[in-house]
């Protein structure tokens, strides 16, 4: 088998580094099962763990999962750092960045990957109905929303435009929530907006054209997202990461191998209603890590200017 290796808010990060031994890293009194908090977002990309974890997947190996969602890497990735979280899930250009400025952390595997269809993935750069824009060298002079500035989004976003033979320099990137993007995109408030599902569907359902696949044209087997731990938790408990990990990769193909149960649990733990549960697209959700797409990415974030030298790629995989 081929082997395949598995910012907004950096200041933050930054003064958390100190606080990395406080935690009591989720160790066990070895009376019960380990307790481990785990950073999400409450997104259709983190089903898998929840599938997991009510398949037994997590308790077979003596874990106890808490999974504490928030708002995006601003806080997963601190929480990591300073032992909030034992274990956090995170988009890739993020974990590079952080890598950059010197943070202890560690991938211990993909969290989701692009399907590599540009017809049919789970994000793209979506346009009003009417709009003159029809490819994605046309968002070139745009106006285009991306939830979070300097991240993974506007930097694929600049790599198709520039392979389609537009002129990236000129994009004006606005900071929007993605539940606020359909709205802004249907009202014209933006030219154009990168949506993942399920507002990727729900933008369609409402109108809206598709005329980029970011992902996908970026790298067909791009991994977007890992779980992540801290180096200090492998060291001082590294029987508990093994574990973590074994249970998180049958946890990915289990929601791979079972799409039904996937769009099934996203009802559980977020507001996507039955039917656009449906009809969104799913990510993949591989357990090899795709280093060649990493190193894609870090390779952007640096000509993007998005990060202070070159990532070290094999520092942050396992």
């Amino acid at each position: 088998m081929k082997r395949t290796v598995r910012t907004a808010a950096v200041g933050a990060v930054l003064m958390l580094l100190a606080a990395c031994g406080s935690s009591d890293e989720g160790a066990s009194n070895g009376d019960g099962p380990d307790a481990v908090t785990v950073g999400l977002i409450p997104i259709v990309d983190v089903a898998p763990i929840y599938l997991g974890d009510e398949q037994g997947f997590f308790a077979d190996r003596g874990i106890e999962l808490t999974l504490e969602t928030g708002q995006g890497g601003a806080s997963t990735i601190p929480g990591v750092v300073s032992g909030q979280f034992q274990f956090g899930f995170a988009n890739v250009t993020s974990l590079l960045i952080a890598q950059t400025k010197g943070l202890p952390l560690k991938v211990l595997t993909a969290g989701n990957s692009t399907t590599g269809d540009e017809d049919a993935d789970f994000g793209g750069v979506v346009v009003p109905e009417d709009s003159d824009i029809e490819d994605a060298a046309g968002l070139a002079g745009k106006t285009v929303a991306v939830n979070q500035l300097n991240n993974i989004g506007d930097t694929t976003i600049r790599e198709v435009v520039d392979q389609a033979g537009g002129d990236h320099s000129d994009i004006k990137f606005v900071e929007l929530p993605f539940p606020d993007m359909p709205a802004a995109v249907e009202e014209g408030r933006v030219d154009a907006a990168w949506v993942v599902e399920p507002f990727l569907t729900i933008t369609t359902k409402q109108g809206a054209r598709q005329v980029a696949s970011n992902f996908a044209a970026t790298h067909t087997e791009l991994m977007v997202a890992a779980y992540v731990t801290s180096r200090e938790l492998i060291e001082s408990n590294p029987d508990l990461v093994k574990r973590f990990t074994e249970a998180m990769n049958e946890s990915l193909t289990y929601a791979q191998e079972n799409p039904d149960e996937a769009r099934r649990i996203l009802g559980t733990y977020t507001e996507i209603d039955e039917d656009t549960a449906k009809d969104l697209t799913l990510p993949r959700w591989p357990t090899e890590i795709n280093v060649d797409s990493v190193q894609r990415l870090a390779d952007l974030a640096n000509q993007h200017g998005l990060v202070d030298g070159e990532p070290d790629v094999r520092a942050l995989l396992p």
